[in-house]
């Protein structure tokens, strides 16, 4: 199974710049840690000391947060796209 994973531009330099990786796994959390074998410093920038996602981090599956699905349990199909992104603050 298949699953392009969509890299922002601040983790890119984990990934040798590309915006774009494969993983496999059957859930978020499966192919998340598939991605660490690959891309060994992509968890740290993902995951918290307390082993939880940070909160800035939004993870979409199919252009569905995965906030409002399974959360990191949220099954993956072969083919589905997971796109991580950095929460933006600031401004007026």
């Amino acid at each position: 199974m298949q699953i392009t994973v969509r890299v922002p531009t601040p983790l890119q330099k984990i990934t040798a710049g590309k915006s774009e990786v494969f993983a496999s796994g059957t859930t978020v959390k499966a192919a998340l840690a598939d991605l660490e074998k690959n891309y060994p410093g992509l968890r740290e920038r993902l995951y918290g000391e307390d082993g939880e996602l940070r909160k800035f981090i939004n993870i979409y599956v199919n252009e569905e947060d995965i906030r409002f699905l399974d959360s990191e349990n949220s099954a993956l199909r072969d083919g589905d796209v997971i796109s991580i992104i950095p929460a933006i603050a600031g401004g007026r």
